[in-house]
């Protein structure tokens, strides 16, 4: 055995599904890996012999399409033919969803499916709009170039989603500040203080009191608080993905919001202009393609809206003339639609319509941190401020009659 290489033991489950273990020589844990995925081997757990080592449980990695889609349509622009593109892409080392994912892909393609209906298999990694467009470069013979398309269509999406997840945690993140530190503030700091003013003779200024009210009666139901916050916040997540006149509602009021609802709009709004070029670019009828782009356009509103679009267009109305009945679709969408049906180059216009309202939510988002990081700081020493001032009140008081 090479002095590089270890033993190790491992279980796991084979294509069928049974569980089956064994020991391996390998270099590293990640190569022992790789090797049972070329096998079909899923690994539920892998160590080295010989030795009791303390094991995190690994986190599950994250569906990433436009990683797999750029991937492959490199290996297919070489000229290396499918079964083996998935083969080599197993072999690069990827984590071990992307492992299991090109396992069940080789298997359904070497069993005679489609590229398309296999990834319709896959439905956590991929979307209806993703399967629609493979499958349309299957037929037109440009596989490679349509998944180059689909990566560059997914990391666009993936960058504004990132930007604007970012976006909203700093409201989360003051908010959540803002609390911790009042409830710290309320729950060691004030009650100290109320000890030493129960000596006092004189009665305490209204804002001290009321301060200290607050940090008696927070520390009597603070369990029940949390245990409240905690069911409504379940409540509010569990109508939020099962009752659909719930989730409408919601998301009507997220919109409404005054800078966010604005942001997240524009973006949806770039989704699905991105999405709907592209769609239309690779050759997919338009009312087809709205059917698929409404589910990954935005949430719930824009989603009714694009088949409020599709419905309008079906009816025979124009793609821009469906747009302007909605005002969910601004001028400026429902003009470039406009030009782009009468010239013949509505892809184009959409691209342009999604790259500027992308470059209006990286505006809006660099003005919010702008506003936000001020804003944390006015809100913190307002909160604390206030407390420390509540609680000096009354040693100012007796300071002064000395």
């Amino acid at each position: 055995m090479s002095t590089t290489s270890r033993i190790y033991t491992w279980e796991g489950t084979d294509r069928s599904g049974a569980r089956v273990s064994g020991q391996c020589e390998g270099r590293s844990p990640a190569w022992v890996r790789a090797g049972l995925l070329r096998q079909g081997i899923s690994i539920a757990r892998l160590r080295p012999v010989g030795g009791w080592q303390l094991s995190w449980p690994q986190r599950r990695g994250k569906p990433d399409a436009a990683g797999f889609s750029r991937q492959l349509a490199t290996l297919l622009k070489a000229g290396v033919p499918l079964l083996q593109a998935f083969e080599v892409m197993g072999r690069s080392g990827g984590d071990e969803s992307l492992g299991r994912l090109l396992v069940k892909l080789q298997q359904d393609v070497a069993a005679g499916l489609g590229l398309a209906d296999a990834l319709q298999r896959q439905p956590l990694w991929f979307d209806r709009l993703y399967c629609n467009l493979v499958r349309v470069g299957e037929q037109s013979g440009k596989l490679d170039g349509q998944l180059e398309e689909l990566a560059n269509m997914l990391e666009q999406r993936q960058a504004l989603q990132r930007r604007v997840r970012k976006a909203m945690i700093y409201p989360l993140l003051l908010l959540l500040t803002g609390l911790g530190v009042s409830a710290l503030l309320l729950l060691e700091v004030v009650p100290r203080f109320q000890g030493l003013f129960a000596g006092f003779d004189k009665s305490l200024p209204a804002f001290t009191q009321w301060v200290l009210d607050l940090s008696t009666g927070l520390a009597r139901h603070a369990p029940w608080l949390g245990v409240l916050m905690v069911l409504s916040t379940v409540a509010l997540r569990w109508l939020y993905r099962h009752n659909a006149a719930a989730r409408l509602w919601i998301s009507l009021r997220v919109l409404e919001v005054p800078v966010l609802g604005r942001l997240l709009a524009q973006a949806a709004l770039a989704r699905f202009a991105r999405s709907l070029g592209t769609a239309y670019a690779a050759g997919v009828p338009l009312l087809d393609a709205l059917a698929t782009v409404a589910s990954v356009s935005g949430g719930v509103v824009h989603e009714q809206a694009i088949l409020r679009l599709r419905q309008g267009m079906a009816n025979g109305l124009g793609l821009h003339q469906a747009m302007s009945a909605d005002r969910l679709f601004p001028p400026l969408l429902v003009q470039l639609a406009a030009i782009g049906e009468s010239s013949g180059t509505l892809d184009q216009m959409l691209g342009k319509a999604a790259s500027h309202y992308e470059e209006q939510v990286s505006q809006a988002l660099d003005q919010l941190t702008g506003l936000l990081e001020p804003a944390i700081v006015l809100i913190l020493g307002v909160l604390v401020g206030g407390l420390v001032v509540a609680m000096y009140l009354p040693i100012f008081q007796l300071g002064s009659l000395v």
